[in-house]
Order: structure tokens, then C-alpha cells, then sequence
């Protein structure tokens, strides 16, 4: 069978394009934490291939001999919604059943049919854990998947349970334990009621490390899209993997996401005779954007939390507020994946930072009148100044309606913008994105086609938006603006600009701030407009 990209699951050599899976993390460092009876933490973001090293991890050390090692995924018992008597018996089904798979120890699973009846559910998982080290053959050792997907009262019982049997390890309790999930142990958190009460860093003080799984390097993103080429023959175009490696910076489930779009489900593409070019990669970005893919969708739906809100509105406006956020708020949507740290603080990777607007304001999107056909230029060009024109008509008639009750209020003048362009923009050209914390604007980019046959193989018109908050005097606004706006045309190479101003002052009449003017900086003409 040939080899894919994975975007589902966990690895499967035969099956999968895949890089050695113990190369994910410092394999000698979790060999000589087990080999010293720790209990430790590997945690993170979904989908970046932590279930494909738990399993290699199980298969090493269940091939050296030298100890039972059982994986067990405990998701399953997350629907008991923190109901203890419910989920600990969940969550020790999933055990049983994997210590008797990956161990071969049936008389396990007899012991634990007999016994479960009489013992309580606080007592239930520390009893079977004690009893599975004392009949087998070698020292423990258990891979716990998706631990904090448990809340409330399930999660402190599993975590104090395992506390409880600690020192009765190896004999009588298993010599390791890995907690898995997104998550580290300090961040599991139990809420009752609407409030955070308790961490599980207080029911869990054995945890001896927290090792974190990181995303590829741009060397092993290469490296792993190359083996379609060593397999099939077909080769992509180098100017792909610059732009590949700024769309995912490495994050596995995009990286396979990507390559498995532009090798299958591009169908000119499954002719392995046929070269992937640059224009075929974007077009395959754009669908998996749009295919909001499950991966995305939970991404999307962490947009919801209050903790995520702050940080990821800090970084849409541009503020340097996200410098103040609470550590914790920070750290926590770090190992969700959505942001990283080093060298300054962004949005992890170009497709999320995509996705993220798209996202915040698809149900406007849906809901918007517009159409293409009313900004083309007989020669299929955009009409800019009419496009922009209507705009402000439409921020003013809206914006103060659409953002009462939503989260992002700060956000909002950027997204609405970012909303309306694409509505006119799908299905025809391209818009991107740059906004962090900081840079106190947003920079979008218009790719349009003008000839509708080629699409965006052909000729493309580039047009530049900068989008700034009125902060100050408006003249020194426009100024500064007029200059980072020309420097990103030169950047990528825009033929015509625009420089959007937003008054956020309630006491300014609308009839104020809706205006427009021509500017130009060293002999190039830029469209200024406020809204």
C-alpha cells in the first residue's frame, strides 16, 4: 500500500509518512525518569502526535523485557461530568481492559469483575492498580491518555488515588505513571459552580517533571514531505517550503493536513508524473481553511473562553495590554497551542492566524449582502474606492449593533473589516493577514485574479489595506500610518494602498469620522479613509 499524510489518528508506520516517533521527545530522559519510579507529565497541544510516542513509548518498553507497560486512553470517562461514582469506574474499565491487552494479563480483568461490586469508587482505581503490580511478572508502568479531559470531583479522585498507592511503588503500585493531555498537572482544574476552587497541582504534588512535546523543526517538516517524493516521484516546487513552514511552524496535524490536501485531494495532483507548484499549495491552504476540519473547530471553539479571549484580542488590536495578562492566562492558551512566547508574543503559526477572524466573525459573514459583481471593473479588476465607500456605509449603519454583546469589542472595527472583505474575496482571490501585539495596526492584503479563466495562476491585482485605531492626534495617526503602509506594499509587492483609520470616541459624530482623502509618501498614492 502507498504511504499517506495522517491527519486522523494515531501513526501507523506502514500506513503513514511519519518521522521516528521517540524522536518527539528526549526518549533517554523518560527512560531514566522511569528507571528512577517517577510519576511525571507529557502534555501537548491537540493533534501534535502525543497518542503515535505514548504508543512507540509502550512498544519499546514493553520489547526490552524489563517491564508491563499498558496504554490506556481514559477520554471515555469525561461524560460522567465530574460524577465520581460514574467516572472512576469509566476510567478504570479503560485500564483493565488495556493492562490486559498490552500485557496479556486476562486474570486481571477476572480479578477486577469480582472485586469492583464491593469497593468504593474512591478506593476503585488505587485497589486495581495495586493488584495489577502485584501479579505481574515485571515492574508497572502505566501511560494515562487524555487525562484532563476529566473535570470536577472524577479528576482529584483519579489523581489523589494514584497519590494514595505512591509509596507502595514497585512492588505494590505501578513503578511510573505518564499523564497525558494538552494540559500540565498545575493547570487541571476543578470548577463547581462557575468557579475555580481547586488545581490539580494540590491533589498531584508527586509529579516529578513536566515534559512537553514540541512541534517539528522546519529541517523535519521537510524532511517528512519529502518522503512523498522518495516514495512517488513527485516533486514540489522548493517555494512551497517557506511558505509551508510560516503556515504551520511545524504543528504535525497541519503539516500532514497540508501535505495530504495538496498530494490527494487536489485530484490533478494524484498524477505523481505531474509537479506540485506554489499556486497549487495555496489553493490547497485555502480549501483546508474553509473545510473548518475538526482540528480547526476545536481550535475555534477555545476562542469562547475568557482566559483565551484577552490574550488573543491583545494580539487582533495590536496593544501591548497583553504584556499585563496574568502568566497563567498566558501559559494556558501556550499549551493550547494557540499562541507562542519566543522571541515576542504572536499567534503560533499564518493558518491559525487566519482561521481565527474567519472564525470570530463566519456567522457575519454568512449574513452579509454582498456580492462580487458590484465592485468589478469591466476589465475584472476590484474597485477599491467604490469597495471602501461602501464600507464605511456599512460600518456605520452596523457596528454599534453587531458588537454589543460580542466578546471581542476591542477587536471589533478590524474584524468587521476583515468580515466584509472576505465575503467579496472568497471564492475569487485571497486576503492575508498580520496583526500581533504591538505592531498597533493590522496589514491585509488583497490577492484578486483579472483574468477569471487563469484564476490565480494568471495575472493578480495586490492591494494593501492597513487598518489602525485612532490613538492621539489624527494627523501624527496618518503619518506614521502612510509610512508602515508604503513599507508593506514593498514588502509584497502591492501596485495600489489604502490606510483605514477607526475613531472608537462615542462623542464624535458619525458625519465626523466618515471621511476619505488622497495622500501620497515618495511618489505613491495611498487612499486614506476613516471610519
Amino acid at each position: 500500500m502507498q504511504r499517506f499524510f495522517n491527519n486522523a489518528g494515531p501513526i501507523k508506520p506502514e500506513m503513514h509518512y511519519h518521522l521516528p516517533r521517540l524522536q518527539r521527545l528526549d526518549w533517554e530522559e523518560v527512560q531514566q525518569l522511569i528507571r528512577e519510579q517517577r510519576y511525571f507529565v507529557l502534555h501537548a497541544p491537540r493533534q501534535t502526535g502525543k497518542t503515535s510516542t505514548l504508543l512507540a513509548m509502550m512498544q519499546a518498553l514493553n520489547g526490552c523485557g524489563d517491564h508491563a507497560c499498558a496504554y490506556a486512553n481514559i477520554e471515555g470517562a469525561q461524560a460522567a461530568r465530574g460524577d465520581e461514582t460514574q467516572g472512576i469506574p469509566a476510567a478504570c474499565e479503560a485500564m483493565v481492559d488495556a493492562i490486559a491487552r498490552d500485557t496479556h494479563h486476562p486474570d486481571l480483568l477476572a480479578w477486577y469483575r469480582s472485586n469492583k461490586p464491593e469497593t468504593q469508587p474512591q478506593h476503585l482505581l488505587t485497589r486495581l492498580l495495586t493488584q495489577w503490580a502485584a501479579t505481574a511478572t515485571q515492574p508497572t508502568v502505566l501511560l494515562l491518555d487524555e487525562v484532563d479531559a476529566l473535570v470536577g470531583d472524577t479528576l482529584i479522585s483519579l489523581l489523589r488515588q494514584i497519590r494514595a498507592g505512591y509509596a507502595q511503588r514497585p512492588e505494590s503500585f505501578p513503578q511510573s505513571i505518564v499523564l497525558c493531555g494538552v494540559r500540565d498537572v498545575r493547570d487541571y482544574r476543578l470548577e463547581q459552580e462557575g468557579a475555580q476552587v481547586i488545581t490539580g497541582g494540590s491533589a498531584f504534588n508527586i509529579k516529578a517533571e513536566s515534559l512537553r512535546m514540541g512541534n517539528f523543526t522546519e529541517a523535519e517538516t521537510r524532511a517528512l514531505w519529502l518522503q512523498h517524493t522518495e516514495a512517488t516521484g513527485q516533486v514540489f516546487d522548493e517555494a512551497i517550503f517557506p511558505d509551508l513552514w510560516e503556515d504551520s511552524r511545524g504543528q504535525p496535524w497541519l503539516v500532514n493536513a497540508l501535505g495530504y490536501e495538496v498530494t490527494w485531494k487536489n485530484r490533478a495532483a494524484r498524477d505523481r508524473s505531474q509537479p506540485i507548484g506554489l499556486i497549487d499549495y495555496q489553493a490547497a491552504r485555502e480549501r483546508l481553511i474553509q473545510s473548518r476540519a475538526t482540528h480547526l473547530d476545536q481550535l475555534s471553539d477555545k476562542l469562547k473562553e475568557s482566559r483565551v479571549r484577552q490574550v488573543v484580542q491583545a494580539l487582533l488590536v495590536g496593544e501591548e495590554t497583553g504584556l499585563r495578562m496574568p502568566e497563567d492566562d498566558l501559559q494556558y492558551v501556550t499549551d493550547l497551542g494557540l499562541i507562542e512566547r519566543k522571541p515576542q508574543l504572536r499567534i503560533s503559526n499564518r493558518i491559525y492566524q487566519e482561521v481565527l477572524p474567519r472564525e470570530l466573525t463566519s456567522v457575519l459573514q454568512d449574513t452579509l449582502v454582498q456580492q462580487q459583481s458590484w465592485y468589478l471593473n469591466a476589465d475584472h479588476s476590484l474597485n477599491m474606492p467604490k469597495l471602501l465607500a461602501a464600507f464605511q456605509q456599512f460600518f456605520r449603519e452596523h457596528s454599534d449593533s453587531w458588537s454589543e454583546g460580542f466578546d471581542y469589542k476591542e477587536a471589533a472595527p478590524q474584524l468587521l473589516m476583515q468580515a466584509f472583505l472576505q465575503r467579496i474575496i472568497n471564492g475569487g482571490g485571497r486576503l492575508t493577514r498580520e496583526y500581533g501585539l504591538g505592531r498597533k495596526r493590522t496589514d491585509l492584503l488583497i490577492e484578486w485574479p483579472l483574468d477569471p479563466e487563469q484564476g490565480m495562476y494568471g495575472p493578480l491585482q495586490r492591494v494593501v489595506i492597513e487598518l489602525k485605531l485612532l490613538r492621539g492626534k489624527l494627523d501624527a495617526v496618518i503619518q506614521t500610518g502612510l509610512a508602515q503602509t508604503l513599507d508593506y506594499c514593498r514588502r509584497v509587492g502591492a501596485d495600489e494602498a489604502h490606510l483605514v483609520i477607526f475613531n472608537r470616541n462615542p462623542k464624535v459624530s458619525w458625519n465626523k469620522k466618515i471621511w476619505h482623502k488622497p495622500a501620497s509618501l515618495e511618489g505613491f498614492s495611498i487612499g486614506v479613509w476613516g471610519a
